[in-house]
């Protein structure tokens, strides 16, 4: 009796990526033609409300192949959304996690599955060893991101981790229960546990078109993820406004000291106005730092849904 196929689905979030979809879809091809006599493929392209021919793309995708599923969002939801519904309508044994881009090299998914099959882990994920063909400034600014959520974090998070993952169903419906708003989903994969083995491979340009991440893009995501797994922010908050009390409270003795031996001279009123505008800003730094993380807390209790479908195949 032949052994029954397991079965492998493929998310693959896709925003304005017309030029790209064609070249992926190729490659893909190959790998699973490669791995055909074991795993029985599904693809399953999101549509994060692309305002180009990504839509028209992936229905002919559909209508050629019927390996091949897509969701179309209503409106840009943000990646985050994208893989989470991706995961959601996944039914595979495994599920896979990737970028349209080829950035995320398919060649490497033979070994991520012997990988979790044969040795004992549930996911495989892949980092970058290098950054090359990135522009400096991102580069140092992502290292000083990894290297800080680290420090101020529980959940570790590997420097030059990709969302190219290769998980079985037991990690996946861990992340799915995992069904928060604000999702940051590196440290998500991290947070559930569950054993993991890192591939790392060199930096690979885009296939095609242009990268959708913005350096500002890129820092509100750093914002999400250090909100999101780590309090420490707060907790500097709190000691730097007791810092700051310690300090205005032996200023003050050493007025009151130096009025009692030398008098009190009406000067220095440009370091005063210094001090109070240092201060000020001090407080609004603090009560910025209270109101995301609150403003994270109120988008949570709306229980808004993190996307919209507009079309299904």
């Amino acid at each position: 009796m032949e052994k029954e196929k397991k079965r492998c689905s493929l998310v693959v979030p896709c925003y304005n990526e017309e030029e790209a979809i064609p070249c992926f879809y190729r490659e893909i091809i190959k790998i699973m033609d490669q791995l055909k006599e074991e795993l029985e493929f599904e693809i399953l392209f999101i549509d994060d409300g692309s305002t180009d021919h990504t839509a028209k793309l992936l229905n002919e995708l559909c209508d050629r192949d019927g390996r091949v599923h897509y969701l179309s969002f209503s409106r840009n939801f943000g990646k985050e959304s994208g893989l989470y519904a991706g995961l959601r309508k996944a039914s595979g044994d495994y599920v896979a996690t990737m970028d349209v881009d080829l950035q995320d090299p398919p060649g490497l998914i033979p070994e991520m599955y012997r990988i979790v099959s044969e040795e004992d882990y549930d996911s495989v994920a892949t980092r970058r060893m290098t950054r090359k063909g990135e522009p400096i400034l991102r580069s140092f600014f992502a290292k000083r991101f990894y290297k800080l959520l680290n420090r101020i974090s529980k959940t570790g998070v590997v420097d030059g981790a990709r969302d190219f993952r290769f998980m079985n169903r037991s990690m996946v419906d861990a992340v799915l229960s995992m069904s928060e708003y604000n999702r940051f989903s590196k440290g998500i994969f991290e947070w559930v546990g569950f054993k993991t083995r890192y591939l790392s491979y060199e930096n690979v340009e885009r296939a095609a078109g242009d990268s959708k991440w913005s350096f500002w893009k890129l820092f509100k995501y750093s914002i999400e993820g250090i909100v999101a797994f780590s309090t420490v922010p707060l907790a500097m908050a709190s000691l730097g406004g007791l810092a700051l009390c310690g300090i205005a409270f032996v200023m003050v003795v050493f007025l009151i000291v130096r009025a009692l031996l030398y008098g009190d001279p009406v000067s220095g009123w440009p370091s005063l106005a210094c001090i109070i505008i240092f201060l000020g800003g001090i407080q609004l730094f603090c009560s910025g730092i209270l109101g995301i993380y609150l403003s994270k807390t109120y988008l949570e209790c709306k229980n808004r849904p993190i996307y919209i479908i507009r079309e299904e195949r």
